[in-house]
């Protein structure tokens, strides 16, 4: 299975860089993990035209098989040993592509919501798409070592 997170607009902050590539790398020991980048469109005075320029940037990575969580505030939350479990579910499911999205500053468009198969939530509080880029990637990481009964997490 390949997993891959896709976000909007690079991360300027060179801390969180080299954290998000640190939890990068050692996902990639457990599954095939990329992350990609999709330019940020120009910011929109319209919030809604910005969102469909995102949703069209998004979707245009998207294939049919594809399965699409969006990280979003009003998703499913789970804890760490419960979203590696829903990992696992997806790994046995036969998964060639599992997406996670980090939407705009203005959350998702109808289309991108419609694509998707899910939502999870990280957390009910706001935080900045570069920040989520990181907690996401440890959380992801924290999930296979999880899976891998590895000592990372402690129970």
């Amino acid at each position: 299975m390949n997993v891959k997170l896709l976000v909007i607009g690079k991360t300027n902050n060179n801390n969180l860089n080299d954290l998000i590539n640190l939890y990068s790398k050692k996902l990639n020991h457990y599954v095939n993990f990329e992350i990609i980048v999709l330019k940020d469109p120009k910011k929109n005075s319209n919030k809604y035209t910005q969102k469909e320029e995102e949703a069209r940037l998004v979707l245009s990575k998207l294939k049919k098989n594809d399965y699409v969580i969006l990280l979003d505030e009003n998703g499913i939350e789970y804890g760490s040993v419960n979203f590696s479990k829903y990992i696992q579910k997806k790994m046995n499911s036969g998964l060639k592509n599992l997406y996670f999205i980090i939407g705009g500053p203005y959350g998702f468009s109808n289309d991108i919501i419609a694509r998707s198969n899910f939502k999870l939530s990280l957390s009910k509080m706001t935080f900045s798409h570069e920040m989520i880029r990181l907690f996401f990637t440890e959380q992801l990481y924290r999930a296979y070592s999880i899976l891998n009964n590895e000592p990372y997490h402690h129970k």
